[in-house]
């Protein structure tokens, strides 16, 4: 039920236990005795029904971004072992990228390879050697550990291999000898460590003439323990969240790049969508592809293995398939029918390797990797944040109908592009709704504000339209603050379960020295993993969802907006543009700034990146490779005013960014025109440095062309006008409401389980009312409480779960849920 909407604090008389006592575990901040007067009340409705939550409700979102799997999930310790990185995955990359040579070695692109999809192998001189560096500071070896070393090789005149580990100080292991003689086969040799390192280096040396590939050096402690496995704490770590299902492999990786297969007839393409055939059978036939994200990725880790994964954790398996229209700034629809066509057979096929029988094409080869059962397929995902949803839904509705006349148990999943509003939005959710999808993959990514401001956003869904799939969603950041708003929003999705029916934060990995994204779940190195504190947060509502929603309400916070404030800005994104003619009048008409930059640019303060100066009477910014190039003028008091700016974008890839209420460098509000490389234009809100979107449109900015810009603000309503149209308008009024909660019940042991979360810098006196339920005078607590600033480290962990017993539990009585925390009361009933 949703809350209620009460402003004023609720003074009330509690009739709660005079007294309570509280034991605990470990210090926690100690809950209130019986108070006289609260700040908050929650009041629980156990006659009322709530939604059914599924137990997949929560999940994970894994993809390879931020070397999360080679170099990260993917347990290998060797990088680029079959010698195949190159230029199109990243401008610095060569064959022998992680490899020294000693003597002479020379990678070779020929008819000797290892087989037609592995093309690359190392050709090694007599009396040479290379040495591979493994990931960030080298091969990580623990003391008394096993390593098992494979490698591909042919001698025609035989060669002795030597294989050895060593780091700075000597060696890590006693060194193996591997006879090799005549063409290719796969030879093996085993370590045990017999010191701890993680700037280890694996050396391959040859006494005579030698051909290598798929170098390999694999721990023997993977997670499970199976081959070609997982590396062992970062599995646990998703195991540990107990999650509902696993959607993989993206995410961007699936929807951009080349459609083509990897073949001759395709010029073996090198940036190629993610494709499932290419990522299952033997690892050394398995095709390489560039990641889209900079890098290289060998498909080590493959749909195989992610299928295992899921089925080993308990999970649902959920993956994605292209659609034939690329997204991720890349915005294309391929045509070619032959080729869409393929890529449905593709689907299906994928349907029939994880569900198929032993006796099917792809069940036999299922078979043959070592899994004669089913993986017990049941939803799978078309398409991942196309931003053309009549292109991509004319798409989506072939692969739907080819998998319903097969398949008619498998749910097929659509989506609504990469934002949380906006006319691709709208435009896709239409098409869902009228074709009567099953689910909607929702993806947004925003400010913690927005967050906190939007716990009701599926309060008004449909329910009897397409249920959501919130499939990718983060606040800007990895501090406590940030998992305290999406806690909050948390509380609404469990509230509408009858809805939202499947929710999985992103990105889930990053190597810390390999980021392209953040924040992240989990960060890690080669030697070591930590939870972010919104890992801690989706495991406290991961591990305590409850089987159904007991209605329940709860008073709010007094809104105390007034009208935005701040001065007004110029910048660009990865752009060069020219400013001229900036205006900025009261609301009676006076002027507050005017500037025509005839003479110098005195009134602005530079703020952000990238090279203004004065040409020809504009303010010209020229690096385009300069993101956030803020400059700013005027009085963070400023409010009620008008804004007019003439704007020339110069060169670069997208457009301009003309600002209004500007107070420091993390907060202000931005009219971005021409952004997402030049494909919509949005106002957004940036919050402590996190952005969110308050209205987008698609749309280009013309190279050389002057636009005239103006802005209206007015108490919190702002009016955009572009070339003197109204081009849109909003009103920032929602108040970001600190306190939320829900209540569940589990119904195996039949806990009601109270989730509060007080994301403000004071305690929230609060009572409770459980409407009559009879339960027990305890009570297990969960807390999560720190500094809003707080932030997981490898040295330092500052958010982390605590437990504790509350005593005073009765079917009325009272609670204080500390400053900055979130915690879960889980009541016995009797």
């Amino acid at each position: 039920m949703p809350r209620s909407t009460t402003r004023t604090r609720w003074r009330l008389g509690l009739t709660a236990t005079a007294t309570a006592l509280l034991t605990a575990t470990a210090l926690v901040p100690v809950p209130a005795h019986a108070e006289a007067v609260t700040d908050y009340a929650i009041t629980v409705d156990p006659t009322a029904k709530g939604a059914k939550i599924d137990d997949t409700m929560y999940g994970v979102f894994f993809e390879d971004i931020n070397r999360a799997a080679d170099g990260g999930l993917y347990a290998e310790l060797v990088q680029n072992r079959s010698f195949e990185y190159s230029t199109v995955d990243n401008r610095s990359y060569t064959p022998l990228t992680s490899w020294t040579v000693d003597g002479t070695a020379q990678v070779l692109d020929d008819a000797g390879r290892l087989n037609d999809r592995n093309r690359n192998y190392l050709s090694l001189g007599a009396g040479s050697s290379v040495t591979n560096a493994g990931y960030n500071t080298g091969v990580r070896v623990e003391q008394g550990k096993r390593y098992d070393f494979s490698v591909w090789a042919r001698a025609e005149s035989g060669s002795t291999l030597t294989v050895s580990l060593q780091d700075a100080d000597g060696a890590l292991a006693t060194a193996r000898k591997v006879a090799v003689r005549g063409g290719w086969v796969r030879y093996r040799a085993a370590f045990t460590a017999t010191r701890t390192s993680s700037d280890g280096r694996l050396s391959v040396a040859s006494s005579a003439a030698a051909a290598l590939d798929m170098v390999s050096l694999f721990p023997r402690d993977t997670y499970r323990n199976e081959p070609n496995g997982l590396r062992k704490d970062l599995a646990e770590k998703i195991a540990a969240l107990d999650p509902g299902f696993v959607r993989f492999p993206g995410g961007c990786l699936v929807n951009t790049g080349s459609m083509q297969d990897y073949s001759e007839a395709s010029g073996w393409q090198r940036a190629r969508s993610y494709q499932w055939k290419d990522t299952v059978g033997p690892v050394e036939e398995r095709a390489t592809n560039s990641n889209f994200w900079g890098y290289n990725q060998s498909y080590g880790l493959g749909y195989y293995e992610y299928f295992r994964f899921a089925e080993d954790i308990g999970a649902m398996p959920l993956p994605v398939v292209p659609a034939l229209v690329t997204g991720c700034g890349q915005n294309k629809a391929v045509v070619d029918d032959a080729l869409l066509k393929r890529h449905i057979q593709d689907t299906l096929d994928l349907i029939e390797f994880a569900n198929g029988p032993v006796t099917s094409t792809w069940g036999r080869k299922r078979a043959r990797m070592g899994h004669p059962k089913p993986f017990r397929l049941t939803h799978l995902e078309v398409g991942n944040e196309e931003n053309l949803p009549a292109e991509f839904f004319a798409r989506f509705e072939q692969f739907r109908t080819a998998i319903e006349a097969k398949y008619p148990d498998i749910t097929v999943i659509s989506n609504s592009g990469p934002d949380d509003a906006g006319s691709t939005f709208d435009t896709a959710w239409q098409l869902n709704r009228d074709a009567d999808v099953a689910m909607v993959d929702e993806h947004y990514y925003n400010s913690p504000q927005w967050f906190l401001q939007n716990n009701d956003r599926y309060d008004t869904y449909d329910r009897s339209g397409p249920k959501v799939f919130l499939g990718e969603y983060a606040s800007w950041g990895n501090a406590f603050k940030n998992g305290l708003a999406e806690a909050a929003f948390m509380t609404g999705l469990e509230r509408n379960a009858d809805v939202v029916e499947l929710a999985s934060y992103a990105p889930l990995f990053a190597n810390e020295d390999y980021v392209q994204w953040s924040p992240d779940m989990v960060w890690f190195n080669n030697h070591a993993s930590w939870n972010s504190a919104n890992y801690e947060v989706q495991k406290l509502f991961m591990t305590n969802v409850g089987d159904r929603v007991v209605p329940s309400t709860a008073t709010g916070t007094p809104s105390l907006q007034g009208p935005i404030t701040g001065a007004v800005g110029l910048s660009t994104w990865a752009t060069g543009a020219a400013y001229d003619d900036v205006r900025v009048t009261d609301a009676d008409g006076d002027a507050l700034l005017s500037d025509d930059f005839s003479g110098d640019a005195s009134k602005w303060t530079h703020t952000g990146g990238g090279s203004w100066s004065l040409q020809d009477g504009q303010y010209v910014q020229t690096d385009t490779a300069a993101e956030n190039t803020m400059v700013s003028a005027g009085d963070a008091g400023w409010h009620d005013y008008d804004l007019h700016v003439k704007a020339t974008k110069t060169s670069g890839k997208e457009g301009f960014l003309v600002a209004f209420g500007v107070k420091d460098t993390g907060n202000y509000y931005w009219w971005n025109l021409g952004g997402w490389n030049n494909t919509q234009s949005a106002v957004e809100q940036a919050v402590d440095g996190g952005k969110s979107t308050l209205v987008s449109k698609a749309g280009s900015v013309e190279t050389g062309r002057a636009y005239d810009i103006d802005v209206k603000v007015r108490g919190r309503q702002v009016t955009l006008y572009l070339d003197g149209q109204e081009w849109g308008s909003f009103t920032d009024d929602k108040p970001a409401e600190p306190f939320r909660q829900v209540v569940t019940l589990d119904k195996k042991t039949g806990d009601l389980i109270v989730k509060v979360v007080n994301a403000q810098s004071t305690d929230a006196r609060t009572a409770i009312d459980l409407g009559g339920v009879k339960v027990g005078a305890k009570a297990k607590v969960t807390t999560l409480a720190a500094a809003p600033d707080a932030v997981n480290t490898e040295a330092a962990t500052a958010v982390a779960p605590v437990t504790s017993t509350f005593t005073g539990v009765a079917g009325e009585f009272s609670y204080t849920f500390p400053a900055n925390s979130i915690t879960f009361l889980r009541i016995r009933q009797r």
